[in-house]
């Protein structure tokens, strides 16, 4: 029988992955029906989470850099996903879906509440989450900022070019059909002072290295064992400010918006330092999380094509950024 939301071909083909792992006939269950498709596998002796990712996002190169990084930051302590290789020692296997490929990898499964949902839940201890949030931060940017990268290694950019550039990673955010001629002036001429900015900052390794990327709370597992990162599909390199920035942006109208924004900063300085020149620059990175998100979304028209409010908060954010 089909699972809602799952089509039986993707049902069979996490089956048939299952088998290469030596784990055929455990069960499975599916749990995050999106950009990519992910099982929970309930095993003889233990529990996994299968992930089918989507086609043209990441090449097989760039999945198993992914790995390679995890597995550094596990041995420097960080709690981020284990990986499950499969018998013969591959992370990830390929297998043909639908007249294509789809690349498969199996993880080690953590049972905990969502950090975002525990937000939710308690109004009281929205800092202190943030604080925890910040000192996780940083100690992914500790292990990255000295880590050297291995020969071979790929994953994207969130440089000047990946985030503002011609081609940026999520979309030509100026040139969406839905702005009208000032709001695309407006969103240009942010996008060409950014530019500059960030030519200018340059990629000091202590401000610029391998970032998680999409670091908010609902990619964040509270368990018996404590804060688990999860959902390292968009990591690549970037300014630790973008990190900061993409935790507190969907928090930047909450009316306590400068208490949240200043525990993460407390939380991540009291594990790595972050000057106040660092500091005075998070605001142009929450305005280029709302630039880019434009794109990202324009892309992806299954979660609503109405981007009316999303074009308004951006706008408003550019003009106050460049004012």
């Amino acid at each position: 029988m089909a699972t809602p939301g799952v089509s039986p071909s993707l049902i069979a083909l996490a089956e048939t992955a299952l088998a290469e792992w030596g784990l055929a006939g455990a069960g499975l269950e599916p749990k995050s029906i999106s950009e990519n498709i992910t099982f929970r596998v309930d095993a003889a002796d233990d529990t996994f989470v299968l992930r089918i990712h989507r086609p043209g996002y990441h090449t097989l190169a760039e999945l198993q850099s992914e790995h390679l990084w995890t597995r550094a930051l596990r041995t420097a302590g960080l709690d981020v996903p284990e990986v499950l290789d499969t018998p013969g020692g591959a992370g990830y296997i390929t297998l043909p879906h639908e007249g294509g490929q789809r690349n498969i990898g199996m993880l080690k499964w953590v049972d905990g509440e969502l950090l975002g949902t525990l937000i939710q839940q308690q109004p009281a201890q929205l800092t202190a989450h943030f604080r925890s949030l910040g000192r996780i931060a940083a100690g992914i940017h500790n292990q990255s900022a000295s880590w050297q990268v291995p020969a071979g290694f790929e994953r994207h950019s969130f440089d000047v070019d990946g985030l503002v550039g011609a081609r940026p990673f999520w979309g030509r955010f100026w040139e969406l059909p839905a702005l009208d001629s000032a709001q695309r002036a407006l969103l240009g001429r942010a996008r060409e002072t950014i530019a500059k900015v960030l030519d200018d900052y340059g990629k000091n390794p202590q401000t610029y290295s391998l970032i998680h990327a999409d670091l908010h709370p609902h990619n964040v597992v509270v368990s018996d064992h404590g804060l688990h990162v999860i959902d390292f599909d968009d990591s690549g390199f970037g300014w630790h400010q973008y990190e900061l920035a993409v935790a507190l942006y969907a928090y930047r109208q909450h009316k306590l918006f400068p208490e949240i924004q200043a525990a993460m900063v407390e939380g991540y300085r009291s594990v790595r330092p972050f000057p106040e020149t660092a500091l005075a620059m998070l605001p142009m990175f929450l305005l280029i999380r709302s630039l880019v998100s434009l794109g990202w979304r324009q892309q992806r028209p299954e979660h609503g094509t109405d981007l009316s409010r999303e074009i308004a908060g951006a706008c408003a954010a550019a003009r106050s950024w460049l004012r």
